[in-house]
């Protein structure tokens, strides 16, 4: 079975206003492109590390105006939509990092909160997301009517035991959604996500936050997809815009009967000093 994706490379600022409306176009031209299923990038309404001005622009996800937009968007080009993310009031005094599955008729089919959060320190950069945000603890497979889609966020890429547990949960796609650093993203980005290919045998699509940022930050760009066997499907580089890949199903049964490492996978104990 052959999907048309759509990837939105952004470079998001800090009025979620403006975002919402450049979103809700984004979508169309995706599916004016033929797009079924648009992914956008990690925390696609508000990218902003001044966390006391972002707190006034930070919704709980029944009044989110980008996440009312997105839906409007994929009812009314009748696509479906993975938000990579969101950053939204929780039940306690922290946020949450949420992405949602957003089928043809605005509904959200599901939810994933972020599980690993970034706290590193990267020479002059430092990162504690852990201090504004609150992790995620369940692991996501959704439906969709091409397969299973897995969901993820940014960080999570470092964790192969998260991708393997939604291979094995049913997943056939796993989306990873970023705003990865630039020193990260020239290191690692695309050795990860081929990893996590390879290792799972299923397609990774990764749309990502590029560019200089209103809020000071840098991100990496090269929105991706990934074949189960590993391939570079599309890069999409540095520049914004939107871009769109053809995926054949059938990929992911044939890349795991080559391999199948799934399958293979043995109980074992650790015996050190």
């Amino acid at each position: 079975m052959t999907l048309s994706i759509g990837l939105i490379q952004t470079n998001t600022g800090i009025d979620p206003v403006i975002e919402a409306k450049l979103l809700a176009a984004q979508i169309g031209e995706a599916a004016a492109k033929g797009a079924q299923i648009i992914f956008t990038p990690e925390m696609s309404g508000l990218l902003d590390r001044d966390r006391s001005r972002a707190a006034s622009k930070i919704r709980h996800e029944a009044d989110d105006i980008v996440l009312a937009a997105v839906r409007a968007a994929a009812a009314r080009h009748h696509v479906w939509v993975h938000l990579g993310s969101l950053a939204l009031r929780g039940t306690g005094d922290k946020f949450v990092n949420r992405g949602f599955l957003i089928g043809p008729d605005g509904e959200i089919t599901a939810r994933y909160a972020k599980i690993h959060l970034f706290d590193v320190a990267l020479g002059t950069e430092s990162w504690r997301e852990s201090a504004a945000y609150d992790a995620g603890e369940e692991a996501v497979v959704a439906a969709t009517p091409w397969g299973a889609l897995g969901l993820t966020i940014c960080y999570d890429v470092r964790f192969p035991a998260l991708h393997r547990a939604l291979a094995l949960a049913g997943a056939q796609i796993i989306a990873v959604p970023a705003a990865f650093t630039r020193p990260t993203g020239q290191a690692h980005w695309h050795v990860l996500l081929r990893a996590r290919a390879i290792e799972t045998g299923c397609w990774v699509i990764a749309a990502a936050q590029t560019g200089e940022h209103a809020d000071g930050r840098a991100t990496y760009g090269h929105s991706l997809v990934i074949s189960p066997w590993g391939e570079v499907v599309l890069d999409m580089g540095e520049a914004p815009g939107i871009g769109i890949a053809h995926i054949d199903i059938a990929a992911v049964a044939a890349a795991r009967g080559k391999v199948p490492a799934l399958e293979h996978a043995r109980p074992f104990r650790v015996v050190g000093p």
